[in-house]
């Protein structure tokens, strides 16, 4: 259920939420009316830091959107642009929107118009309207459009920041909302009763896909009585309406206002029966129409169920043994030749590295053609090198490992040529090349170079048990994807350089061991995120400083990769030589906070530091917009530290940061760590902040190398971690 929660209220508070939700609505709506649109909505920032959330919206059914509902801001997407960059995007028509955003209109192809602006207040950023409408080719939004959208958007910002200091929130959890709507119209009376007299069946739906009137015929065909039917969704009132095969049909003809044309088959209650369905849209509604149909022209079945209908024909079976693999019952994952490529380009835009990619394409771009093999070659240095394979024999690929582009194979020819190769048998790929090393007997295969920008990244091969043909939509897909794959790859292949970097500078820059002195323990951990494999700028240290006193040191840059890397080390070797000089808890923290306003990286960090007395146990500690840290006591009693604390480093260069004094005793144990250990998405901190202290409490103080292990044993199972984590142990000893 959408909600939007409060921030600084009382658990339970709805007035907080209700007015959020009716600002939301009032902007969407306003918003498309404003610029003439036929659809609305609003993203919000998350409480997931980098994820926006679809918080409302208007005109279109919301469940054919599902795909988009959530997005992450790195996405190469139009909302997360606006909202990155703090610009408007406008998108007059399908030609705009395919040049600068391809994996769009890989999900969208249809001839619409769209505009996307940010929700800005100073430096706050919200989120970001979006107006959808009718498309108008080669003419682009005009000045007064932009106008009346970027006021709505500067109310909007306005009415949030209110909400916010009130109180309310202005991160967005859970699913969106639907604008209420007027219920959809029944139709005058002599409408419906020339309709009654028709012998086709009619609905008519709003344009939220909501059921308006039903003709008689309509009830007859289906069997259910009009007035259950009206008010309901149309995929809930008929469910079988809503299989993923279907979903793009319903979106060509709410987005394009064209009339559409497709086959269905029957839900449980008719089991192999086929409709031809008919939708007639326009901006206050669709009719839709259904008729029998003995044997559809078009059945967008499986892409598994085509190949055993192919199959089928091709040993002389009977119609009824085909109809068998047409198969619209199938899971949701096989559902359609059309909707698995649009996942694909979905699910591509946010694999990160080269094996994520690869996993996307053997999860998605398989199933979509009914594919039970592929393999991905990369090129370098002029040879072909195999990155990720499937379905074939063990070691059948291994003799086509590091290949040089001389060599006559299909699956080099299809890159240094650029053009795609289709193999309808495999006796058509051993005629084209004689002697070449065959894994089967039966089978079809495509070679697809993978080239990114001009550039040549490598080469794919798809792999089919079974003899088939490649119709030219098909051919056309799987080009247009394969350039989707090699851009992502060429993607991944950046990042994994980079990251590889990064962690070079982070293994280098963190101490390879801490000190030993007499009364104290000291242990440090770290682990870099799991999630595209970042690495960031978490850092702990430990300096003995000239007085004989130890400090204790832990800290965390904003961001990932080598920037962060890099700052941290910076940072670290600032917070060293001010502790080595003598200066102050104080003096130490404000000098590293001025530090990093004068170095301008457009960073910010966190920081909390400690300078301990081993022989009295005394303690002076700073904070910087850090985690609290832990006290065990030898009792076992964990508790919570209360320090005084200042705002992060790099934001304030008049920030003041007080010192705390505290005590450590004989056998307690501090712990220090960053926000990657207690933070888990969609959780509160001090959920993660108390399971902390309950597993420092449980865990014996020696050795202290294994407190520390067991403190981060479960973040480092985690599989999905997305930030990273350091963790600083100090233990005082008689």
């Amino acid at each position: 259920m959408a909600r939007a929660d409060s921030v600084g209220a009382a658990p339970g508070t709805t007035d907080a939420r209700d007015a959020t939700a009716r600002v939301l609505v009032r902007a969407a709506v306003s918003a498309a009316e404003a610029v003439g649109g036929y659809a609305g909505g609003i993203y919000l920032r998350s409480p997931t830091t980098g994820l926006l959330l679809l918080a409302v919206f208007t005109g279109l059914p919301l469940q054919l959107f599902r795909p988009w509902w959530r997005m992450q801001v790195n996405r190469p997407y139009p909302v997360a642009e606006a909202y990155r960059s703090g610009q408007a995007v406008h998108l007059p028509d399908a030609e705009s929107a395919m040049s600068r955003f391809p994996q769009l209109m890989a999900g969208l192809p249809f001839p619409f118009a769209s505009l996307y602006e940010p929700v800005t207040a100073g430096t706050e950023r919200f989120g970001v309207i979006v107006v959808l409408r009718e498309a108008t080719p080669g003419i682009p939004i005009g000045t007064a459009d932009r106008e009346r959208l970027r006021l709505a958007a500067e109310h909007l910002a306005t009415d949030l920041a209110a909400l916010s200091e009130a109180g309310a929130s202005v991160l967005w959890e859970g699913d969106p909302m639907v604008a209420p709507a007027p219920p959809p119209e029944a139709g005058a009376e002599g409408a419906r009763r020339a309709a009654d007299r028709l012998a086709q069946a009619v609905l008519s739906l709003d344009r939220q896909g909501r059921i308006g009137y039903v003709n008689t015929a309509a009830e007859d065909l289906l069997g259910l009585h009009g007035p259950s039917l009206q008010g309901r969704l149309l995929w809930e009132a008929l469910p079988w309406l809503g299989h993923p095969a279907y979903e793009d049909h319903f979106r060509a003809g709410y987005m394009s206002g064209e009339h559409v044309h497709f086959a269905a088959r029957r839900g449980p209650q008719a089991p192999g029966q086929w409709l031809s369905v008919d939708l007639y849209p326009s901006l206050d509604g669709v009719t839709l129409t259904l008729g029998t149909s003995a044997k559809p022209a078009y059945a967008p079945t499986s892409r598994a169920g085509r190949d055993a209908a192919a199959a089928a024909a091709a040993s002389k079976a009977t119609d009824a043994d085909v109809e068998v693999g047409l198969d619209l019952d199938a899971s949701a994952d096989e559902a359609s030749a059309l909707y698995r490529p649009v996942a694909l380009a979905i699910a591509l835009t946010e694999a990160v590295t080269a094996r994520q990619v690869s996993a996307v394409v053997t999860e998605e771009l398989l199933p979509a053609f009914g594919g039970r093999q592929l393999a991905i070659y990369l090129l370098d240095e002029r040879h072909l090198y195999l990155a990720w394979e499937t379905g074939f024999p063990r070691g059948f690929l291994n003799r086509f490992d590091g290949v040089s582009l001389d060599v006559r194979l299909p699956g080099v020819e299809t890159l240094t040529t650029g053009r795609p190769m289709f193999f309808e048998s495999m006796q058509h790929l051993a005629a084209a090349y004689p002697g070449i090393p065959l894994d089967a007997d039966v089978g079809a295969r495509a070679f697809l170079p993978l080239i990114a920008s001009g550039r040549p990244v490598g080469s794919c091969i798809l792999g089919f048990d079974v003899p088939r043909g490649f119709s030219p939509e098909e051919r056309t897909v799987l080009t247009a994807l394969a350039g989707l794959i090699a851009q992502a790859l060429a993607r991944a292949r950046r990042y994994d350089s980079e990251a590889a970097l990064a962690r070079g500078l982070q293994s280098a820059l963190l101490p390879h061991r801490l000190p030993v002195r007499e009364h104290v323990a000291t242990v440090g951990r770290y682990l870099p995120g799991t999630l595209g494999m970042d690495v960031g700028g978490d850092w702990y240290d430990v300096v003995e400083t000239g007085s004989g006193l130890l400090a204790l040191v832990i800290g965390d840059v904003q961001g990932h990769g080598v920037a962060a890397a890099a700052m941290m080390g910076q940072l670290r070797s600032a917070v060293r030589a001010f502790a080595l000089s003598g200066s102050t808890p104080e003096q130490v923290v404000s000098g590293t906070n001025q530090l990093l306003i004068d170095l301008d990286p457009g960073q910010f960090a966190s920081c909390c530091y400690m300078l301990l007395d081993p022989e009295s146990g005394v303690v002076t500690a700073v904070r910087a917009g850090h985690p609290q840290p832990l006290l065990r006591h030898p009792d076992g009693r964990t508790e919570v530290l209360d320090l005084a604390g200042g705002v992060v480093l790099g934001i304030d260069p008049e920030a003041s940061y007080p010192v705390t004094e505290l005590r450590l005793t004989p056998g307690s144990v501090l712990a220090l760590y960053t926000d990657g250990l207690v933070e888990k998405p969609g959780v509160d901190i001090d959920v993660g902040v108390e399971r902390l202290r309950t597993a420092l409490a449980a865990a014996r103080p020696s050795p202290l190398a294994e407190a520390a292990d067991r403190l981060i044993s479960e973040a480092g199972s985690t599989a999905d971690r997305p930030d990273d984590i350091a963790l600083l142990l100090a233990s005082r000893t008689e």
